[in-house]
Order: C-alpha cells, then sequence, then structure tokens
C-alpha cells in the first residue's frame, strides 16, 4: 500500500481515494473512538450530504433548463387531486433551503441561466451544509 500512496506517477485523486476505500475502515473497525473524532483526526468533515445535495441540485438544474413532462412533475405542476395525508415534501422546498435561494420562483429562475446556477450550487457546497 506503501508504494501506491507515494507514487508520484498515479495521481492525488486516486491516492486519496485508495486510503478513503482501503486505509479508513480499517481504522474505523479497529478503534472504539466515534465517527467524529476519527474526522477531525483525519481533518477532513463528513462530504455525504453535500455530495447528494449537489448532484440533487444540477440533476433539477437539468430538468429545469427543459420543457418537458419531467419539468411539469418536479415543480408539482400536474392536474388532479393530491391525495390524502401529509403531503410529501418537494425537491424545490428542500433545494432552496439548501441553496437559500429565498423563494422557490428564485431558483427555478436562476436554473435557466446555468452559470448562475453553477455558483449557487458552489457556494452552497463550499459551506458545508
Amino acid at each position: 500500500m506503501k508504494t501506491v500512496l507515494t507514487n508520484k506517477n498515479i495521481s492525488i485523486r486516486t491516492r486519496r481515494r485508495a486510503l478513503e476505500c482501503y486505509i479508513e475502515p480499517i481504522l474505523m473497525y479497529g478503534s472504539k473512538k466515534t465517527n467524529d473524532t476519527v474526522l477531525e483526526e483525519a481533518h477532513t468533515t463528513r462530504l455525504l450530504i453535500s455530495k447528494i445535495r449537489k448532484r440533487q441540485a444540477t440533476f433539477f438544474g437539468h430538468v429545469m433548463r427543459r420543457e418537458k413532462l419531467e419539468n411539469l412533475v418536479t415543480t408539482g405542476m400536474l392536474e388532479g387531486k393530491r391525495s390524502r395525508g401529509k403531503q410529501r415534501e418537494k425537491l424545490i422546498v428542500g433545494l432552496t433551503d439548501w441553496l437559500k435561494a429565498g423563494k422557490s420562483l428564485e431558483a427555478i429562475e436562476a436554473t435557466k441561466d446555468r452559470k448562475k446556477w453553477r455558483t449557487m450550487i458552489a457556494n452552497a457546497v463550499k459551506q458545508g451544509t
């Protein structure tokens, strides 16, 4: 493993990925430490939630730029009655909270301008929420 991690011909991204895949599970299994202390020692944070949100936001932007059925379904503009009980949270509501875009309409308008939308996503990822 040392030869892989110290090899300069392998990109830093690949070496880091190997470290995350092979070394971190060994460290996590063998110790009685909590996840938070392991993350502090590794000088990193939880990235899974922000990765999921980023992918949701990029997919949402892709869907909203197209005038197709997916656009109508995502925005909830379909005709008909709603089902009984508590309604599910819409994707747009969760994304506007994460992006701190204010209103849903502002987020929908921002998707039309690809550069603005990518900037909003990048800012939200940097904040780490």
